[in-house]
């Protein structure tokens, strides 16, 4: 195994997958704070994807034709469907793992497929959740752990993409998901 890995060779193979077998999904966490924020480490990368049962068998299948060693279970894959859970991959040759996230069928995953952004990445189309909604996704999960990590990374988004976000979109969908004061205490800051 290799000791260290560009995150972003796993990610075009993924974003690759997802276009041949038609699958709407965006990277978010980690790697999306490095396209709109500041650069930080990230361990893992982490999707969120629209997908049923009868998409495991072809998309476990592709996961596995990245390499001999790979890991993936149909059975966790049919768990996270029933259960709007989620389920990884863990890549054989270099053991970066991908975190697959159902979407839910909610307004605001809904929102957030839809105004999903594509970058270049190594030349090839990839989707990221849009800078708004990676702030939202912080704050559901701030709010669920209280780590800071989740705060410093909506502090990296408004420093770096603060004059180009949509802040009506913003504040609109943190009133709806509960989330207004702690991004307000945030907004307040700066």
């Amino acid at each position: 195994m290799k000791e260290t890995t560009d995150p972003r060779n796993i990610l075009v193979d993924i974003a690759k997958i997802f276009e041949r077998l038609n699958m709407k999904y965006m990277v978010t966490g980690g790697l999306a704070v490095v396209v709109w924020g500041r650069p930080r480490y990230t361990a893992d990368i982490d999707t969120v994807v629209e997908m049923d049962s009868k998409d495991v068998d072809k998309l476990a299948k592709a996961l596995r034709e990245l390499g001999e060693h790979g890991y993936i279970s149909e059975d966790a894959m049919r768990d996270a469907i029933r259960n709007d859970g989620e389920f990884n991959f863990v890549d054989g040759e270099t053991g970066m793992k991908v975190d697959f996230w159902i979407a839910r069928n909610t307004p605001f995953d809904k929102s957030r497929l839809a105004r999903r952004m594509s970058k270049d990445i190594n030349g090839q189309k990839v989707y990221f959740t849009s800078p708004e909604d990676l702030i939202l996704i912080k704050l559901l999960w701030h709010a669920k752990s209280h780590s800071t990590r989740h705060t410093e990374d909506i502090e990296s988004v408004l420093d770096i993409s603060g004059e180009k976000l949509d802040m009506e979109y913003l504040k609109k969908w943190a009133v709806k998901l509960s989330a207004d004061k702690t991004l307000e205490e945030i907004l307040n800051k700066k």
